[in-house]
């Protein structure tokens, strides 16, 4: 695969000018908010136009608008200081909204998928184990239309990762989690699966897996057969492009804006790198959000960062 550069600004290096479709090669690049330990899990609210993410090692999960800046929304994001005994990262990582506008969140301290009420903060656990084991530590999580939840879990969050007496999967999988609260592990064959993404039409299921070794973005049926490698960031790794596949972004158009080294790639739908936004630090995860869905944030190391791009994100419309 080349990484020819056909054009390139402060921020954004462009591979096919089809990405200029996409985004403005000359869009500023903004940081918002900085000091967090490792900042993860960007979501919009549109009910409140505003950003949720959080600091993982730092156990707090954030608030950000424009009228407010960066305000907290839960400490402890994850389990109790006093209880996190073990972990590596005791906080909250992955979030998302969920179609009946409350917060999912991906709990490494409770290794568990919570709910939480926007409105009265009450925090319910949907699911906690498969085949009676504890999960890992959930990392990242999106929705199907017919409520159904995907998540990953990898061992970030524990001290020694796979080595941690704590372990108790087999495997670091990819799980689905259904509505009647049944929960299916869909493939066990990646190292350190992290993000996760769908399709505009549901029919497709991305999964990064965070492996220095194995760089690489997978496609898969959301039954978890038909696994492929859709995308290999191996050709772009240097000691200067800082990051991993880690949290993506989907378009209404089927276009992927996954994170990787160096900052945040921007995929056609068949998986053809187009540009990469420069981040300057490796980069966990993005979202779209604002009014009209059209600007990209990102969690980037210590900062969270924002661009305006010409593509329109789920779930706007």
């Amino acid at each position: 695969m080349s990484n020819r550069v056909v054009r390139t600004s402060e921020h954004i290096e462009v591979f096919d000018p089809a990405a200029l479709d996409l985004i403005d090669a000359n869009a500023p690049l903004e940081s918002l908010a900085s000091g967090y330990g490792w900042s993860e899990g960007p979501v919009w609210d549109r009910q409140r136009d505003c950003l949720y993410f959080t600091d993982v090692p730092g156990n707090i999960a954030w608030r950000w608008s424009e009228a407010d800046g960066a305000t907290k929304l839960l400490d402890p994001s994850g389990v109790a200081r006093d209880a996190a005994t073990g972990f590596r990262e005791p906080g909250a990582n992955g979030l998302a909204m969920s179609k009946d506008g409350s917060l999912l969140i991906c709990n490494h301290g409770k290794r568990a998928i919570e709910k939480m009420n926007l409105e009265t903060g009450h925090r319910t656990i949907l699911a906690r184990t498969y085949n009676n084991k504890a999960f890992n530590s959930p990392n990242d999580i999106v929705e199907a239309d017919d409520g159904s939840l995907y998540f990953t879990d990898p061992p970030y969050g524990l001290e020694g990762l796979d080595a941690s007496p704590l372990k108790e999967q087999n495997f670091n999988g990819v799980y689905h989690l259904q509505p009647d609260g049944r929960v299916t592990r869909l493939i066990e064959t990646l190292t350190f699966p992290n993000g996760i993404a769908l399709s505009p039409d549901g029919s497709t299921l991305y999964v990064s897996q965070s492996d220095p070794d194995a760089p690489i973005l997978m496609r898969m049926s959301p039954d978890g057969s038909n696994a492929a490698v859709l995308f290999d960031a191996s050709p772009y790794m240097s000691d200067t492009a800082p990051g991993l596949p880690d949290g993506m972004a989907v378009t209404k158009t089927g276009h992927i804006f996954t994170t990787g080294p160096g900052g945040v790639f921007v995929l056609s739908p068949e998986g053809k790198p187009l540009a990469r936004i420069k981040t300057g630090k490796a980069t966990a995860n993005c979202c779209f959000g604002g009014r009209d869905g059209q600007t990209l944030y990102m969690t980037a190391h210590d900062t969270l960062m924002r661009i305006r791009t010409k593509s329109v994100g789920l779930p706007w419309s």
